[in-house]
């Protein structure tokens, strides 16, 4: 008796999108996906995109798949298509323009939307730029090589990522940090002094404490921006890091658990068994924290979207990684691994720095158990250090880790 063939529909073509119906289509290649996107583009590597705005990597190289590719690979790939509507009890996703997708499984892995600068004048006012999207850093690109000055908001990496793109490019950079230092709630003061030291010696500044109290416009275009502590800062452009609001209204009105990500178990489910969530957008249940968070790093949306598949497909294996987060900070490196206190409040951490050698280490505990590491600059004790993490064995001398 021949069986019916599995309908998959996935919202979201990112890199836990793609990677899930890729992963579907390997493993069942007699079912169906449907991959909606309200991109333009096929999938694209953002983790390329800072190394794009520094015009170390042509555009080109970005781009990962293309619409050929998809039809070869059995995928219906939808772009430029917003799904407005799920009835979960139908399984049916619609969109906005009129068609219908009916599922057996449904994979929700949409990510996230820039946070807006929130300060009088912003609104509407040329040149003002996130940093997400290809089309974002084509615009900022073509902005950038007719500018001479420019200011970035945030304390994140987003924010650095446009520090380094802007100085590397050759603009005067201000940099607006409300908090006391860089990544404050990973990194400690050492730490912070350090990224600190690091940028300044690339020439750009970094003024702490202060947000943007006001813009000021041009006949529609960025002039200036006006601190909280009383600076005006003469701008070309201004990069703006201040965090994502994740993308869960498409699930309005299907009962699903959401807080500020989709909430999934173990399994990447959902608490509609037929609705999974993975990527950016899943608020998962962390196996090694034993708590729900979300994690936004490249590797860990494409192990979740495999991992989402294989549950999709009947598998019920739990997921099971440590994050990682490697960036640039101009002739140097950053590395975070695993649990942070963003993570999770419970987790500790012990530091060390060594200023001579640009050298900086953050281990993070949960009892005796090592959940978590930041490095800056040596790179050299970061697979010991997920080896640990992995294990999960409690560690009895936590300093002569720190310093091995």
């Amino acid at each position: 008796m021949a069986t019916s063939r599995k309908r998959y529909v996935i919202v979201g073509n990112g890199v836990a999108g793609t990677t899930a119906a890729e992963q579907l289509r390997k493993d069942d290649p007699g079912c169906e996906v449907h991959l909606i996107s309200e991109e333009s583009y096929p999938l694209y590597n953002r983790v390329a995109l800072p190394p794009f705005l520094k015009g170390a990597v042509s555009e080109e190289k970005v781009l990962m798949r293309s619409v050929e590719e998809h039809k070869e690979k059995g995928i219906e790939l939808h772009l430029e298509t917003r799904v407005s509507r799920i009835d979960a009890d139908g399984r049916v996703a619609f969109t906005e323009d009129g068609r219908e997708f009916p599922y057996d499984k449904l994979l929700i892995a949409t990510g996230g939307r820039a946070n807006p600068l929130k300060a009088p004048g912003a609104e509407g006012t040329r040149y003002i730029y996130h940093f997400q999207t290809l089309d974002d850093t084509k615009e900022i690109i073509a902005r950038v090589l007719e500018s001479k000055v420019a200011v970035v908001v945030g304390g994140s990496f987003i924010a650095y990522e446009l520090v380094e793109g802007f100085r590397t490019r050759g603009l005067e950079t201000v940099w607006l940090i409300r908090g006391p230092y860089f990544l404050r709630r990973v990194l400690d003061e050492a730490g912070g002094q350090l990224v600190d030291t690091i940028a300044r010696e690339h020439g750009v500044t970094v003024l702490y404490g202060q947000e943007v109290k006001e813009v000021k416009a041009s006949g529609g275009a960025l002039e200036s921006i006006v601190t909280t502590g009383g600076e005006t800062i003469h701008a070309d452009l201004a990069g703006i890091g201040l965090g994502l609001t994740l993308n869960t209204s498409v699930l309005e009105g299907t009962g699903v658990t959401v807080n500020k990500g989709v909430i999934t178990d173990a399994f990447l489910r959902t608490s509609d068994p037929h609705i999974y969530a993975a990527g950016d957008v899943a608020e998962f249940y962390d196996t090694v924290t034993g708590n729900h968070h979300t994690m936004g790093t490249w590797n860990n949306s494409a192990s979740q979207g495999k991992q989402a598949a294989l549950n999709m497909l009947g598998k019920e294996e739990p997921y099971v990684s440590v994050p990682t987060y490697t960036s640039g900070l101009f002739d140097s490196k950053l590395a975070v691994m695993g649990a942070t206190p963003e993570i999770s409040d419970e987790v500790e951490g012990i530091s060390y720095l060594d200023m001579e050698q640009r050298t900086y280490r953050r281990l993070f505990f949960l009892g005796s158990r090592l959940v978590g590491a930041v490095l800056i600059g040596d790179m050299s004790p970061r697979r010991e250090l997920l080896k640990l993490i992995r294990e999960g064995k409690p560690i009895a001398d936590r300093k002569a880790l720190l310093r091995a």
